[in-house]
């Protein structure tokens, strides 16, 4: 489709019996068509065929107006917030240890296949942060049958949106090892909801937020069926794309060895031979370049597909009619050169870190999108992001890296793509040994015990000390800002502040505190606002425009300066003093 959009142009048609696509390939086309009051996503042929296993799923239903998609989407965003993540560090750190542990005692002259051991990484880590289950994926030398089975039924998938249409007994082979791979995916979820109904486990992880969330719009909870269809999601989504993530990443950095150089060095500065910690990952600028380099180039799925509501002209010129599916092809969107200039095909990281990437997205919006797009974009990308960087600083603090010669530049394709056939040697660092990287890697201290309880929602100790009091509300989707509106409660005291009120925004409705301080934390979502009702508040201005806003109270009773109320002397409740409250990477600006 790349190599037609070379030809072609930046739009063409393809025509089918009884339909037809549209594929865009330059980013002011695919910026258009990721407006969401024009464009809606596109289920397309394969996914269509993806539904058969795992039905209306996160991933493969077709939209709000499937009720299942709505409950789902809504009891696992909490789950998914960005404090939520970060405890599930340790868990990570484990499974990140078992691959440098494994690679360490094949020894350098071991070829290592790269996909399939960042395969073996990525499901396990799911599963284990997710769900509390272990693969164990390491510890025997073939695949999981889930893996196989997944394997072969998205391969599956795809073939069959593309198949002649012969009579049906001439596909009863294929169409019976499509079910029995199916089979497989739901009796390893099922026996995975199973267990943990039949034990004591009282964890909070994805899977417990679907046994026991309910939706706060229509107060259901999610059946069985659903949980099942979105633990196999899960599993297909998220480790199928940061494995090949990963895989891109490493050739990246083999075919660019200053890019490889700059990104060790980083890791070292940072990190030194100490244990890494989840507060050096927000400390890795040149990383997080790499990695956004390598989505715009390499992304695992390099294309997504989209609907328009009506007919449509994009471009100004270009008719669409309702109904017809629109492809955005992100491997030619993303290589366009009025985005990214002359080298726009070069791999840079440069321009991926943090200022320059932030520059480029508001000045070119939606010119990077390997997570999707809006309100179906993927809801998995904090965890993708912790992962993938506490992976490549694992791999590159302790070991050496050559690639195998003979490898081609193939890509091996299912439902996304990654190299095909990539072998690679890793060799310890700095004398190191497994028995001394095994003790280094045992040595961390793992997430923060001072952390869980400030950040837990159940915590109230804050409301039995002295200070000047302060009323902190909240408006949240995910539970983020009210962890974070936790934190600053917890820590207030230190400030010389005491919280005598943590609650969410509705609650101040016609009883705003005249006499102190008021704190407001809130939040936007993919560009929409909270879904939690929250009333409009008079009297309030925000600091600053940013994807977090930190609002605070110009009423009547509260001075110009922010935190001191005018008949009582108080410590000044800045910005910064705001910003020394909460955890590093969680609030980017206030």
């Amino acid at each position: 489709m790349t190599a037609l959009a070379d030809q072609y142009g930046e739009i063409y048609r393809l025509r089918f019996p009884g339909r037809s696509i549209v594929l865009v390939s330059t980013h002011r086309l695919v910026n258009e068509t990721c407006d969401e009051k024009r464009f809606k996503k596109s289920v397309n042929a394969a996914l269509m065929e993806v539904r058969h296993g795992i039905h209306d799923g996160l991933f493969t239903a077709t939209g709000p107006e499937e009720e299942n998609w709505g409950i789902a989407h809504r009891i696992l965003m909490p789950a998914f917030g960005p404090l939520s993540i970060r405890k599930m560090y340790d868990e990570m750190h484990d499974i990140a240890s078992q691959l440098a542990l494994k690679w360490a005692r094949y020894g350098s002259d071991t070829p290592i296949m790269v996909t399939d051991d960042f395969t073996r990484l990525t499901l396990d880590t799911l599963a284990l942060c997710s769900m509390g289950y272990r693969f164990n994926s390491y510890y025997s030398p073939i695949m999981h049958p889930f893996i196989e089975a997944m394997g072969d039924f998205l391969l599956e998938a795809g073939q069959r949106g593309r198949r002649l249409p012969l009579p049906a007994f001439m596909y009863q082979a294929v169409d019976k090892k499509f079910e029995d791979d199916i089979k497989v995916l739901r009796d390893t979820a099922r026996g995975v909801l199973d267990a943990r109904r039949a034990g004591n486990d009282d964890r909070y992880d994805l899977l417990s937020a679907m046994l026991k969330g309910r939706d706060s719009k229509t107060g259901k909870k999610m059946t069985d069926e659903s949980i099942m269809d979105n633990l196999i999601t899960f599993l297909i989504a998220g480790h199928e794309t940061t494995s090949g993530l990963l895989s891109f990443a490493f050739e990246q950095l083999f075919r660019h060895p200053e890019a490889y150089q700059k990104a060790q060095r980083e890791v070292d500065e940072v990190v030194g031979k100490g244990p890494i910690t989840v507060d050096h990952l927000s400390k890795l600028p040149y990383i997080n370049g790499v990695l956004r380099e390598v989505l715009r180039v390499n992304a695992p799925i390099p294309a997504f597909t989209v609907l328009p509501f009506e007919d449509e002209i994009i471009g100004g010129k270009y008719k669409i009619e309702k109904g017809e599916t629109v492809v955005n092809l992100l491997a030619k969107s993303q290589l366009d050169p009025l985005v990214f200039g002359d080298d726009a095909t070069e791999f840079k990281p440069e321009r991926m870190m943090d200022e320059p990437f932030d520059k480029l997205m508001k000045e070119f919006p939606n010119s990077w999108k390997p997570f999707g797009n809006g309100m179906r974009g993927c809801i998995g990308r904090p965890f993708a992001w912790q992962e993938a960087l506490l992976v490549m600083a694992m791999l590159l603090q302790n070991f050496n890296f050559v690639m195998e010669p003979g490898f081609t530049g193939a890509i091996k394709q299912t439902l996304t793509i990654k190299p095909k056939d990539m072998y690679m040697r890793a060799i310890l660092r700095d004398g190191l040994t497994p028995t001394t990287l095994e003790k280094r890697l045992a040595g961390r201290d793992g997430a923060e015990k001072a952390e869980s309880k400030a950040a837990s929602n159940g915590a109230d100790d804050y409301k039995n000390v002295a200070g000047v009091p302060l009323t902190i509300l909240y408006g949240s989707n995910s539970g983020t800002c009210e962890a974070l509106a936790q934190r600053i409660a917890t820590d207030a005291p230190s400030h010389g502040f005491r919280a005598a009120k943590v609650d969410c925004l509705d609650s101040a409705k016609g009883q705003l505190p005249k006499n102190q301080p008021i704190v407001i934390v809130t939040a936007s979502y993919e560009g929409q606002p909270l879904t939690m009702p929250v009333t409009s508040l008079p009297g309030f201005k925000t600091r600053r425009r940013t994807p977090f806003k930190m609002f605070l109270t110009q009423s009547s009773a509260v001075a110009t300066r922010i935190g001191r109320p005018r008949t009582t002397k108080s410590p000044s409740l800045s910005t910064a003093s705001l910003r020394s409250w909460v955890p590093a990477g969680s609030l980017k600006s206030a």
